[in-house]
C-alpha cells in the first residue's frame, strides 16, 4: 500500500507497480471521506490509512459499482457499521444486480466485473450537483450508466473515478491504451464516456485523481488531449 497527500485529499494506492487500484480519504473538519473500496483484500490497508492520517472515515462515497470500486466494502462495514454509503441513483441498480437499459441509454451491455457476492447496500442515492460534505456530485455516464465525478469545492481537485485513466497515459474511458487497457475493457459507452469527460473538462480542475494512475496537477491540457484521442477514434 502506498499515500500520497495532495491537499486534502490522500491517494491510497494497491499494487501501484502491477496494477494500480486506487481509493481516495478526503479530509474533512469532523472526519474523513472514503472515496470508492478498492479490492477484497484492501479493508485492513484503508483502515490503517485513515487511521495514521488521525481522523475516523465517517462516510463512504462510491464513483461506480464495479468490483475493484467496492471491493473492500463488506469487511469496512463489518469494522465500521455505522458509516452511511452513498453511490448514485443509477449505479445504485448495478449494486443490486441490475443490469437493464433504460431506453434512452446507448443500448450496449453493461460490461466490467459486476460485483455478484456483495452484501452490502448504499442507504444514499446521489444525483448531479448534490453535496458530500465538500464534494460536489457530477454525473458522469459512460464507463458504466451511472458513473459519478466529485469536485473537492474547496480546491477544485476532481476526484473522477475511471471516467479518464492516467495509468499507461491520461485517456477517456473506453479508449484503449495498450500499457493498460483494462478500464477500456470495462466501459459500457464510449460515445457517453466521451460526452462525460468534456463535461468534466468544463470544471476546469486543478488536480485530476483517478481510479488507476497517479493524480496529475494542472491536467486540463492532458484531458483535452485525451478527448481529442477518443474523438478521433469514434469517427
Amino acid at each position: 500500500m502506498r499515500v500520497i497527500k495532495n491537499g486534502f485529499l490522500y491517494q491510497v494506492t494497491f499494487m501501484a507497480k502491477v496494477f494500480p487500484v486506487n481509493c481516495y480519504l478526503v479530509e474533512e473538519e469532523e472526519g474523513l471521506t472514503l472515496m470508492d473500496a478498492a479490492l477484497p483484500y484492501c479493508a485492513k490497508g484503508i483502515i490503517t490509512a485513515a487511521a495514521n492520517i488521525g481522523k475516523p472515515i465517517t462516510k463512504i462515497v462510491l464513483t461506480h459499482a464495479h468490483e475493484d470500486h467496492v471491493g473492500a466494502l463488506d469487511a469496512i462495514k463489518e469494522t465500521l457499521p455505522d458509516i452511511p454509503v452513498y453511490i448514485s441513483v443509477r449505479d445504485n441498480r448495478i449494486m443490486n444486480g441490475d443490469l437493464s437499459l433504460d431506453q434512452e441509454e446507448d443500448q450496449t451491455p453493461i460490461k466490467g466485473g459486476v460485483p455478484k457476492k456483495l452484501r452490502t447496500r448504499a442507504n444514499l442515492l446521489l444525483k448531479e450537483g448534490e453535496l458530500v460534505g465538500s464534494l460536489a456530485a457530477i454525473e458522469t455516464p459512460g464507463h458504466t450508466p451511472g458513473s459519478m465525478a466529485f469536485f473537492d469545492t474547496r480546491t477544485h481537485a476532481l476526484i473522477a473515478g475511471d471516467a479518464f485513466q492516467t495509468r499507461g497515459g491520461t485517456a477517456v474511458a473506453g479508449d484503449i491504451k495498450p500499457l493498460f487497457p483494462f478500464p477500456a475493457f470495462g466501459t459500457w459507452s464510449k460515445k457517453t464516456a466521451l460526452n462525460s469527460a468534456k463535461k468534466l473538462v468544463e470544471y476546469q480542475p486543478k488536480l485530476l485523481a483517478v481510479g488507476h494512475g497517479e493524480m496529475t496537477e494542472n491536467p486540463v491540457n492532458a484531458m483535452q488531449k485525451a478527448i481529442r484521442s477518443l474523438e478521433q477514434k469514434l469517427r
